[in-house]
């Protein structure tokens, strides 16, 4: 089954399609942190990123990893470009696909990215939108297969959000239960997945897209093998293996009426070392970045050298999102017949597997 053109929601991609992205970014990763050797798959190729919102981590991974191909980055900040205005979005699609190899956009309406990619010729990729986050998805699960507990499996293994329903939390939700894994959200009612995570409406139109949320990651189970439980009890997290938080406001939250933050999310919802060891005493923290210390986590959880993953999380943004680069662009050769590196036959092998799919 051939790779989708665009990288819009994870939900779009088989497991062996994603878990054939991860390979090749890991082997990626290792001929260039390791072997100093730089893959130029896409040498000489340009990439247009479109950002609606402001960026750090996205901006320099997607900047840095078009480089580390041979390729070059575009940026377009806010109101430096036409996006659905005087323009219409399938006109701005096509003179952009025309001129560029690839685009990303980071958008706030999950419609327009998915109309550029309808009205583009070239792979487009979500850089994030107010309904998931699929390259911080791709960065994660990248650190969870880095940092497998001894003896299992991806599959074997239990992620636990804690706190709001943010598109991030969505998104772990599709990616875990698309590998085989067991998600779980420990967060208040009204607050949770099912009650429509950031969907903007009525109560019955959340609830309604509650429930569609839920039969996609339900479906997704079905085929994996994974679980979802979504509770306000913190007995749920008791045994995970990743314990994970997100701010409790984020982007969107004018839109959505509600308490305080605070009032909501404090303290039962904060990550503490309490915490974590409840969970187990080998569990592991991840945070999508930026984090609002000692509110969602503490400072002793959040750098803690043997607990914390958050920071090579953050690096593998951009190892991952080099994949994804990668594998949806039209590569060049790599051009590595005299060269020797260490990582040469994954490499390849992971190379092979992508032309396999």
């Amino acid at each position: 089954m051939a790779l989708p053109k665009d990288f819009l929601d994870t939900n779009d991609f088989t497991k062996e399609q994603i878990l054939a992205i991860e390979d090749l970014g890991l082997a990626m990763k290792k001929a260039i942190k390791v072997d100093g050797f730089y893959p130029h798959l896409l040498r000489n190729k340009s990439l247009g990123m479109i950002f609606q919102q402001v960026s750090t981590r996205t901006r320099l991974s997607f900047e840095t990893a078009m480089c580390d191909l041979g390729g070059h980055a575009q940026f377009y900040g806010p109101g430096t470009i036409q996006l659905g205005g005087h323009e219409s979005l399938g006109d701005t699609a096509r003179v952009m696909g025309d001129l560029l190899d690839i685009m990303m956009a980071r958008v706030d309406r999950h419609k327009d990215v998915v109309g550029l990619a309808a009205g583009s010729a070239v792979p487009v990729i979500n850089g994030m939108s107010e309904f998931n986050h699929p390259t911080q998805e791709m960065g994660d699960l990248m650190t969870m297969l880095e940092n497998l507990p001894e003896g299992k499996k991806i599959e074997d293994c239990t992620l636990a959000f804690i706190g709001d329903a943010t598109q991030v939390c969505l998104s772990l939700m599709f990616i875990c239960s698309k590998i085989g894994m067991n998600f779980v959200q420990f967060g208040p009612k009204g607050h949770q997945i099912c009650d429509g995570a950031l969907h903007v409406g009525t109560p019955e139109e959340r609830a309604e897209f509650g429930k569609k949320l839920m039969a996609i990651g339900e479906e997704n189970c079905k085929v994996s093998g994974g679980s979802i439980v979504i509770s306000d009890e913190i007995d749920c997290i008791k045994g995970a293996d990743f314990i994970y938080t997100d701010v409790w406001y984020g982007l969107y939250d004018e839109e959505v009426e509600g308490e305080n933050y605070m009032d909501v999310f404090y303290p039962k919802y904060q990550v503490t070392m309490d915490m974590m060891n409840f969970a187990g005493p080998n569990s592991k923290f991840m945070h999508c970045l930026p984090a609002t210390r000692n509110e969602e986590v503490v400072d002793e959880v959040m750098d803690d050298p043997e607990r914390s993953l958050c920071w090579v999380e953050a690096e593998n943004r951009k190892h991952s999102i080099r994949a994804i680069l990668a594998a949806l662009g039209n590569r060049t050769p790599i051009n590595d017949e005299n060269v020797e590196y260490s990582a040469k036959a994954e490499l390849h092998a992971a190379l092979d597997a992508l032309e396999q799919l």
